[in-house]
């Protein structure tokens, strides 16, 4: 999955012809997942997120696109923690992950279980995978779906990413506020082949 640029970023490969009839996947088993770069992933994330389109200075790890015929329908992004006082090696944090309004029902959940079992490959000292979901926008639908359990201890709460106490950071403001649910996904369940 290659994109000519981020203007058209929705086109995967627009100099091949699509391998479907219909001009939307009517099924989540028509997508396919692979890694996509950061440049194509950050544009369709402030196309798509419904609560953090921006992106900072992030350092990911990898970004994953869902695709169907050359048009991308989903996008996420993998990073190191951003909690320094959690494990930097071995966990890995869901930072972003944006759906297309016109995505085939369930591609959340089947894009997350596709993710986990390549990050197990790729990344084989990963032991946790972490994400946070937005309480006020979101169920945990998907990661109940896919296996994932509530973290043991962590109370939802709000937080604010503009400075620490009463010193805001010059030209930053908060994205969201809502209570966020830590959700864990333990690497050891997965029996990589």
């Amino acid at each position: 999955m290659n994109s000519i640029c981020t203007d058209d970023a929705r086109i995967a490969c627009p100099l091949f012809q699509a391998e479907y009839g219909g001009s939307t996947p009517t099924s989540v088993l028509q997508l396919r997942f692979a890694c996509v770069s950061e440049p194509v992933f950050k544009q369709l994330n402030s196309d798509w997120h419904s609560r953090l389109p921006k992106i900072g200075n992030s350092h990911f790890r990898v970004c994953y696109a869902a695709e169907c015929n050359n048009v991308f329908y989903a996008v996420a992004a993998w990073s190191n923690p951003v909690a320094r006082l959690l494990p930097q090696q071995t966990w890995l944090e869901l930072r972003r992950f944006a759906i297309a309004p016109d995505a085939p029902r369930f591609t959340a959940s089947r894009m997350l279980g596709w993710m986990r079992r390549d990050i197990a490959k790729r990344f084989p000292e990963v032991e946790r995978l972490i994400s946070y979901q937005d309480l006020d926008k979101h169920k945990g639908t998907i990661y109940k779906a896919s296996g994932w359990r509530p973290a043991e201890g962590f109370k939802p709460r709000a937080r604010g990413w503009i400075g620490w106490g009463n010193r805001p950071r010059i030209g930053r403001t908060n994205q969201a506020v809502a209570p966020r649910m830590r959700w864990e996904h333990a690497m050891s369940n997965d029996l990589v082949s």
